[in-house]
């Protein structure tokens, strides 16, 4: 939604706007010439107040009841009778116009004869006409922008709405995925009776902790997501027996980037969840390099003998899939791809 500031600025624009327009309005008929007359004043401000009424009545009432309601033509026989009422008005109040000064100094001018007043009278019209004309014009034009524009924020305030929902859904996926995950883990030490589970138990704690405090702010510092990362990493090596293989190297200078959190947990998962052969052997490589603006991330995994469910395993690599659409458009590089018997994550992220 839009703050408070961001309208009270827009209908200050719509306000200067208008303003601009009816100063250009009122300065081009100022500058045209008139007699003198005692009630000339007056007769200017009828005109401009049905001139106001004619551009408001169009602006307010008719392109969105009609033109905009695809009521095009009925449309056009309203604004066509408007403006003829609104040029017969100024026909009537108008001060007259000044004649040429030459033909004031002629001693033989004369006034048009009445056998010319009919055409006097179409020329005296076209003029006003056509002003009306213009009125309408740029009133429509305004409204039919305003409504436009209107409908443009409306629809990306409803994308924003829609990618916040999936947003939230994904996320709350993704927790209990994760702890599903780190519980089974647990379990595995608890029932070979290992020392090790206290400290899985606490370790576990600060996974969650994070999870539950740190991850529901929009970005998070790339120092704490590391930082997850190698909690959970401790995790894992707790469970496994055999866990020489299983490396996290991480690379670059790390300052004060921020990252969307919890992007990369889930190929970390997989990897450890399928990552280990026939013979026990577990073999997880993570590589981390990051410089100032961009983020390389590459996870490599063993195809190991286990047989991939994939209603539940796919429910983290499509989730972060789809975050990575959501949350990084045309910022980011992903490549899954399986070679020499091993699944390989290759990611990059524009951290700007």
């Amino acid at each position: 939604m839009e703050s408070v500031d961001v309208q009270d600025n827009r209908k200050r624009r719509q306000i200067l706007l208008h303003i601009s327009i009816w100063a250009v309005f009122i300065c081009f008929s100022l500058m045209q010439p008139r007699n003198q007359s005692e009630d000339m004043f007056s007769r200017i401000v009828l005109i401009l107040i049905g001139n106001i009424a004619l551009f408001y009545i169009n602006y307010s009432y008719l392109v969105t009841q009609f033109l905009l309601q695809k009521k095009t033509r009925l449309y056009i026989f309203l604004v066509l009778t408007l403006v003829m009422l609104s040029t017969l008005l100024f026909s009537k109040f108008a001060p007259d116009f000044k004649p040429n000064i030459g033909f004031q100094q002629n001693p033989n001018f004369t006034p048009f004869p009445k056998s010319r007043t009919e055409p006097f009278f179409k020329i005296k019209l076209i003029g006003p006409f056509i002003f009306n004309v213009l009125l309408v014009a740029t009133g429509t034009a305004l409204r039919v922008y305003t409504e436009w524009n209107r409908n443009e924020r409306k629809k990306a305030e409803i994308e924003v709405q829609k990618s916040a929902t999936e947003l939230h859904f994904l996320k709350h996926q993704l927790s209990p995925h994760f702890l599903f995950n780190s519980l089974n883990s647990i379990y595995s030490l608890t029932t070979k009776k290992s020392n090790d589970a206290p400290e899985a138990v606490i370790t576990l704690s600060e996974l969650m902790r994070y999870m539950l405090y740190e991850t529901y702010n929009e970005f998070v510092t790339l120092t704490k997501e590391l930082e997850y990362i190698q909690n959970y990493l401790k995790l894992q090596r707790l469970r496994i027996a055999n866990n020489t293989d299983v490396t996290l190297n991480i690379h670059g200078t790390i300052t004060n980037q921020k990252i969307r959190p919890l992007l990369f947990i889930s190929f970390i998962e997989n990897a450890f969840k399928y990552g280990t052969d026939f013979k026990g052997h577990t073999e997880v490589k993570i590589e981390i390099n990051v410089n100032e603006a961009d983020l390389y991330f590459k996870c490599i995994n063993i195809i190991g003998s286990r047989k991939t469910d994939k209603d539940s395993s796919g429910i983290g690599l499509q989730n972060t899939k789809e975050r990575l659409e959501l949350l990084y458009p045309n910022k980011h590089e992903l490549e899954v791809t399986e070679k020499d018997n091993r699944f390989v994550v290759n990611l990059m992220l524009k951290l700007s």
